[in-house]
């Protein structure tokens, strides 16, 4: 059989293993595994798994990994979403709307230290859902707004996703946290401005909460401090230098513990569980890690990357254009798994086809590549891979983050959470659009502060 036509071959049998509820892991290590012994026989696919695991695993950038899910599930237990939106309720609560725009903030708040959507959507959902009922807030923005406001979880640094992209295509994870700063914030903003023009069209539907007095005020404020000084030993310490990533995780994990622990929310149970549920998450992740890799080894030897790309340069595709086609693909893709497992499967594909395409492989409607260099194309491609990943976490009719807050919201239907969300989908949109066309807006923060 023609190499080419092996690797389709395997990948429409990948699609339907995952599609027949087969572990995504099992999947790309059965399906990888096989491609390469019919491609150079089962002796050296033999050899190759004799050193590949522990190749792969023992990459110290890897270690960064459970920290920071560590981190994540002890911020989760420590009360720290509590603090965060009681913060943000005080200095936006009285805005019609403000109680909708403070879970927005929250939730980027909690996204910083947790790194996960889905652990974010359903913390915050927890401690902001009464609230708005308090103030009796329309269901549909209640939950829409928790729900887009779970996503910035995957893209706010430090998150999990973001990192094992930067492993995947060997970018520094640094440099991609710094990157996601701006379009991370500006997601927060044009969540905000979406509340406010959400109200302002239906004005019962986010009502004014109640002003704080003065002692309230600043309990609240000076209740967030602790979450302050975390995020920024944590983060500030990357990026001054002090400390790489996995010392940095470690200092989280201490001070998130220590902060539960004095206010007796994590005990030794809670202790306990946030161990399991570490070693649980990491293990799946580093098995996905193996497959993604026997895939990527198989892919390559039938040429599948560069075949597409030759493909591509046939067809008289632009490279912008190209790149749309992905990310309207991972759009697609990620109404039916999970972000982590999206990015695991997809881009050790989708990355090499783009590389080629930059490298002028061949001449398109706009002129050979992109007009950047692959390290300016990792973090840039990085950067809008995951805003559309989010995108498959709110897009129906399989939008997990939607699940999450529905099964808090047990007296509001799914299909008002998605009119509620509709919003936040278009405003997502236009965030693309604006970085597909600017991309100065995620290289420009790194370029300065890293070089």
């Amino acid at each position: 059989m023609d190499p080419v036509a092996t690797g389709m071959a395997g990948l429409a049998i990948l699609v339907l293993l995952i599609a027949i509820r087969m572990p995504i892991a099992y999947s790309m290590i059965l399906v990888g595994g096989i491609g390469i012994s019919i491609v150079n026989g089962p002796a050296p696919m033999l050899n190759q798994l004799k050193t590949l695991a522990y190749g792969q695993f023992s990459i110290y950038s890897l270690s960064v990994v459970p920290m920071f899910i560590l981190m994540g599930s002890l911020a989760s237990k420590a009360g720290l979403s509590k603090a965060l939106f009681r913060a943000a309720n005080a200095w936006l609560g009285w805005l019609r709307g403000g109680t909708a725009m403070a879970a927005i903030a929250a939730c980027a708040g909690f996204g910083s230290v947790c790194g996960s959507s889905l652990a974010t959507a359903s913390t915050m959902g927890r401690v902001a859902l009464p609230e708005l009922k308090k103030y009796n807030y329309s269901g549909a923005l209640a939950t829409g707004s928790l729900a887009a406001g779970g996503v910035l979880g995957i893209l706010i640094p430090p998150s999990v996703v973001l990192i094992i992209y930067a492993i995947i295509v060997e970018a520094n994870i640094v440099t991609m946290f710094t990157a996601a700063i701006i379009p991370g914030l500006f997601a927060v903003v044009l969540f905000m401005l979406t509340i406010a023009a959400y109200v302002l069209i239906i004005p019962g539907a986010g009502p004014k909460g109640g002003s704080k007095d003065r002692q309230e005020f600043i309990a609240a404020t000076t209740g967030v401090i602790p979450v302050l000084i975390i995020f920024g030993l944590v983060l500030g310490g990357i990026f001054a230098g002090f400390y790489n990533p996995t010392p940095a995780a470690a200092v989280g994990v201490f001070l998130v513990w220590l902060y539960g622990a004095v206010r007796r929310e994590i005990t030794f149970n809670a202790l306990k569980e946030a161990l399991k549920e570490t070693a649980s998450t990491t293990g799946m992740i580093y098995l996905i890690l193996l497959g993604a890799e026997l895939m990527k080894i198989f892919l390559s030897r039938v040429g599948l990357p560069q075949a597409t790309a030759d493909w591509i340069g046939q067809t008289g595709m632009s490279p912008i254009l190209v790149m749309i086609v992905l990310l309207a693909a991972l759009i697609v893709l990620g109404c039916l798994m999970d972000s982590l497992s999206m990015i695991l499967l997809v881009i050790p594909f989708f990355w090499p086809v783009l590389v080629e395409i930059n490298g002028g492989v061949y001449q398109g409607a706009e002129g050979s590549g992109f007009g950047m260099g692959t390290e300016d194309l990792k973090i840039w491609f990085g950067i809008l891979a995951l805003i559309v990943v989010e995108l498959g976490l709110i897009t129906p009719p399989v939008g997990l983050n939607v699940f999450v807050i529905s099964a808090l919201a047990k007296d509001t239907p799914m299909i008002e959470t998605f009119k509620g969300v509709a919003p936040f989908f278009g405003v997502e949109l236009i965030r693309v659009a604006i970085l597909l066309l600017f991309p100065s807006l995620t290289l420009w923060l790194p370029s300065i502060m890293i070089g």
